[in-house]
């Protein structure tokens, strides 16, 4: 078992950062290789370190060439496939990087895939990579594993993913994410993770590692040789412990790229923003977005990890919020669903009229099926809940706001009908706002996508109340 480690402690045994600042080079060298950075978001919280990046959450191939030939440095696929059977994401990545190709060659325009899922090793891997990757018609020559996401205090130090709790890291293994129904994993080592997530068939023997010594240290030339040696389709890890790591990374792996290699990366949302070249952002205050009518805000919670139910639990102190329970059972139980599916709405739409902010949440026990398939198949039946509900809201909302990648996905595509979107930037660390476009239900109310396991306990309550103010 890993151990747990002081965040301050660590970082004094590290090295020092690499002294020159090159998001500058890397953002100039994107735009000169003129290639399109497509990022297959398995949720739509991959979105939470960028702006001014577009969304799409349909991939025909007029909406794949109309996003190829915009003047973006990439966009964002929904393809939430983190909420659908390993079978269905499958199916899903080759459909999509079937098409990118024939787009790529209508247009003349390149590409590189991120496939984006979760900072807490959440996701079907490797099932999704390889799957892109007989599409591509040509030979990868290495996987980058990248689950840093340092706004969420998630890190990898010594081929070990760590989880930031405010003071000590924790290996990732020893989390409540380990233990999901369907995700759940045993190794917080990197190496040992992609074996024990691929059944063994790749050897973690033969998975080579990028330290944050040969980013500090050894620079964007020492990063480039590395990853020049990576052939055949072999892993590769790559420490980061922040922004500065991982753009000395990106900047070898250009240089690398530049020279003929071709590497597919399974990412978290860090590594996004350092290849798409974007600067930081200061947060988004709330005049920044439409909020000029007067309606309330809609809050609907459907993820279950502890972080979300304590974020939950401080939000309904609040006076000024009216909490709306669904009751999962009734959900699941198909002689009650669609009574408890008419209770809710009427009482949203009934509160939605008066003064008070409406959060509508999952009940908190969780109901358990027999093994990973079945539980996957209750949250199907839960969400469509979430969906049919929000479907029915009748009064124009201030806001929306989504707790959980999933959730957000669901309500996002099935209930708003959002064909594209916006990324305006982030109201909290990590806390992405999208702008809907005219095809939406609710065109021009911002839509707040609240990852599950993200942010500190009142941040939900705080949030809901500047939004309020």
């Amino acid at each position: 078992m890993e151990i747990i480690q002081n965040l301050s402690q660590v970082i004094d045994t590290l090295p020092p950062e690499w002294p020159v600042s090159l998001q500058g080079k890397n953002q100039a060298q994107i735009i000169k290789s003129e290639y399109k950075i497509v990022i297959l978001d398995d949720d739509p919280t991959g979105t939470q370190t960028v702006f001014g990046i577009s969304v799409i959450t349909e991939w025909t191939l007029d909406t794949l060439e109309k996003m190829f030939l915009r003047e973006q440095p990439g966009f964002f696929i929904l393809t939430n496939t983190r909420s659908l059977p390993a079978s269905k994401a499958i199916e899903i990545n080759l459909e999509i990087g079937t098409r990118l190709n024939q787009v790529s060659k209508l247009t003349g325009v390149k590409f590189r895939i991120i496939s984006r899922s979760d900072s807490t090793l959440r996701g079907h891997f490797p099932e999704e990579i390889i799957a892109l990757s007989t599409t591509l018609q040509r030979d990868i020559d290495g996987y980058l594993i990248i689950p840093s996401f340092f706004e969420g205090g998630r890190y990898t130090i010594n081929d070990i993913h760590y989880i930031h709790d405010g003071i000590n890291l924790i290996p990732s293994a020893q989390t409540p994410f380990a233990k999901d129904n369907v995700f759940g994993y045993t190794s917080s080592n990197l190496k040992n993770w992609v074996e024990e997530k691929s059944k063994g068939l790749i050897n973690s023997a033969e998975i080579i590692s990028i330290n944050i010594s040969d980013i500090r240290e050894g620079g964007p030339e020492q990063i480039t040789q590395k990853l020049l040696e990576l052939t055949s389709g072999k892993y590769c890890i790559v420490n980061a412990l922040t922004y500065q790591d991982l753009d000395v990374f990106t900047t070898g792996l250009i240089n690398a790229e530049q020279k003929g290699k071709y590497y597919l990366y399974r990412t978290a949302a860090s590594f996004v923003r350092s290849r798409l070249g974007l600067t930081s952002n200061k947060l988004l205050t709330r005049n920044e977005f439409n909020l000029q009518h007067k309606n309330v805000g809609v809050i609907i919670v459907g993820s279950h990890v502890p972080l979300t139910t304590r974020q939950l639990e401080k939000l309904l102190t609040d006076n000024q919020v009216t909490g709306i329970e669904i009751r999962v059972s009734s959900l699941i139980d198909t002689s009650k669903r669609l009574s408890e599916i008419r209770r809710v709405s009427m009482t949203v739409n009934r509160s939605l009229a008066l003064e008070n902010d409406v959060v509508i949440y999952t009940s908190r026990k969780l109901i358990h099926g027999k093994d990973a398939s079945q539980n996957l198949a209750i949250s199907k039946i839960v969400s469509s809940g979430l969906i049919e509900i929000a479907q029915q809201i009748k009064i124009k909302p201030k806001y929306i706001l989504a707790k959980g990648g999933i959730t957000s996905s669901d309500i996002a595509v099935k209930a708003l009908h959002v064909r594209e979107a916006l990324v305006l930037g982030q109201i909290l660390p990590g806390i992405p706002v999208w702008e809907l476009q005219q095809e939406s239900r609710f065109p021009g109310v911002p839509y707040i996508i609240f990852p599950g396991n993200v942010g500190e306990e009142n941040d939900l309550l705080c949030l809901v109340s500047v939004l309020r103010s």
